[in-house]
């Protein structure tokens, strides 16, 4: 295979799908509109979720070999996409996207025989093997990576920059054990940069602003967590499970933090709000582009820490004990705001 042709292929397909979906979109009314919490300049085409699922699946037809799990898959992350299209345009309620989160993971945990099985030797006492609640754990895991990357996609490239780590770092342990499996998140990549060329608008200034829309940003966060728990699986062994922590590590952190103190002040943990790491950034005097800079390096040697200890055997327990420090002071950061934003201040 022409590793080369790989990518580029999806980032033209990707490019071309962008040109002629968007005017579709802004016809059907699938745009997002300056809001109090949503602040951009105009109506702005959500239309960057589909353009990489279009993308990836001519690409996949090409590249990737065919398989009983890889099919599921593309079903299951089509009924997503199209829910997340419903969502961008209509708004739909809570209850309405979790029945659908719950039942595409049914989908590939029933159709494809795809579940966690262990989650490794996360107190040094042993392997923990899930049994029969491995399916319970993976439709967990499904609905929470959707929603990780769903929450965090609050400033222009950040859910995009944030995905790119994890499918180039998911892309380089596949290959490591020569797994086919590599070429699905090579596709992502590929796919993702053509957005993010869009949605900030460089290296060209002259194309017109994108979104990726609830649509992208579920199909990314399931695309994620579907390679995590198959590359865990006994049969390809490219991950360990404490890894995928850190693969994820920002939207993760951030997603079950905010939540934490959603519920705490007796609020939805669905309920938007300006409390994302981002706004922090913001709130503290950052730009969005800074903002995105440093959340993006943070989360980048979070991934490569990962990586580095999966690839020197560190014992599993060790590194599940680094990255619960490390979440403790994430959390501690933001129960205690004010003084991080004071902090940040005196540090510009």
């Amino acid at each position: 295979m022409d590793y080369l042709l790989v990518p580029i292929t999806s980032f033209l397909l990707c490019s071309i799908a962008i040109f002629l979906v968007k005017p579709i979109a802004v016809k059907a009314g699938l745009v997002d509109l300056p809001t109090k919490r949503k602040l951009h300049n105009g109506a702005v085409p959500l239309v960057g979720g589909v353009a990489i699922y279009i993308a990836v699946l001519l690409s996949s037809i090409i590249f990737v070999e065919s398989s009983q799990t890889f099919n599921f898959y593309l079903l299951s992350s089509g009924f997503l996409l199209v829910m997340g299209v419903m969502d961008d345009r209509y708004d739909l309620s809570v209850k309405v996207r979790l029945f659908i989160q719950v039942s595409i993971a049914g989908v590939m945990i029933f159709g494809a025989g795809f579940y966690l099985e262990n989650l490794g030797n996360l107190f040094s006492f042993g392997d923990i093997k899930l049994g029969i609640f491995g399916t319970f754990i993976t439709i967990i895991a499904i609905i929470g990576a959707i929603n990780a990357f769903n929450m965090i996609d609050g400033i222009d490239g950040l859910a995009g920059v944030l995905s790119l780590i994890a499918f180039f770092s998911l892309a380089i342990l596949f290959f490591v054990v020569n797994s086919n499996w590599y070429v699905l998140p090579v596709l992502f990549v590929a796919a993702t940069l053509a957005f993010l060329m869009f949605n900030l608008r460089w290296p060209f200034r002259f194309i017109h602003k994108i979104f990726m829309g609830d649509a992208g940003s579920m199909l990314i966060g399931f695309t994620i967590v579907c390679l995590l728990v198959i590359g865990t699986d006994k049969n390809v062994q490219a991950i360990r499970p404490v890894t995928a922590l850190y693969l994820i590590a920002i939207p993760l952190m951030d997603m079950v933090a905010i939540m934490y103190r959603r519920i705490k002040k007796g609020s939805s943990p669905f309920k938007a709000d300006r409390e994302h790491l981002h706004h922090i950034f913001e709130r503290a005097g950052y730009s969005r582009k800074r903002a995105l800079v440093y959340i993006s390096i943070s989360a980048l040697s979070i991934a490569l820490a990962g990586c580095v200890m999966q690839f020197l055997n560190v014992p599993e327990w060790i590194m599940f004990l680094l990255f619960m420090i490390l979440f403790f002071f994430y959390n501690y950061g933001l129960m205690h705001v004010w003084k991080l934003l004071s902090w940040l201040r005196k540090n510009k």
